[in-house]
């Protein structure tokens, strides 16, 4: 009887424990993310939105990776897609904050970091294959600085050799 207890009592612990943790993460999360939400802006705090975030990667990579030509139409693919998926998550952010009519409970809370989560692998899935057309008529020099941007996050040639 007491292994029966022990083999329920050991997953419906972990299932809590993970539970618990998740909630921490996300409830952390949306204090960040929602900080300037209110009317009242902190002067310290600034919203960018999606679409002046997306704008100024683009801008970015394009400084970084010096597209010639022949790409340009490729890279206007990729920006195509970048600007959409920026107008759409700007549009998710503004729905859910004209609906918010008061603070979310944490269930509310767990379902809107979900909606953003499918929003963003909806968009990944969007952005993917155009960036690869981009990626596959890249020189190899071009390829460099692009796996690097991913990887470090840094744009422009490192001073450090």
């Amino acid at each position: 009887m007491r292994q029966k207890a022990y083999q329920v009592a050991v997953p419906v612990t972990l299932v809590v424990v993970m539970v618990a943790f998740l909630a921490a993460i996300f409830f952390a999360n949306a204090n960040l993310s929602f900080a300037a939400s209110d009317t009242k802006k902190s002067s310290a705090v600034s919203r960018t939105s999606a679409v002046e975030h997306t704008e100024a990667q683009i801008k970015q990579l394009q400084g970084a990776l010096n597209f010639t030509k022949a790409q340009e139409e490729l890279s206007n693919n990729l920006t195509k897609v970048m600007r959409e998926n920026a107008k759409d998550m700007d549009a998710l952010f503004t729905k859910a904050r004209a609906e918010k009519t008061q603070t979310r409970n944490a269930v509310e809370q767990m379902k809107f970091h979900s909606q953003i989560t499918e929003a963003q692998l909806d968009q990944m899935k969007k952005v993917i294959p155009p960036f690869e057309a981009l990626y596959a008529s890249m020189s190899d020099e071009q390829k460099k600085s692009t796996d690097t941007i991913f990887q470090t996050g840094r744009y422009g040639k490192s001073k450090r050799k």
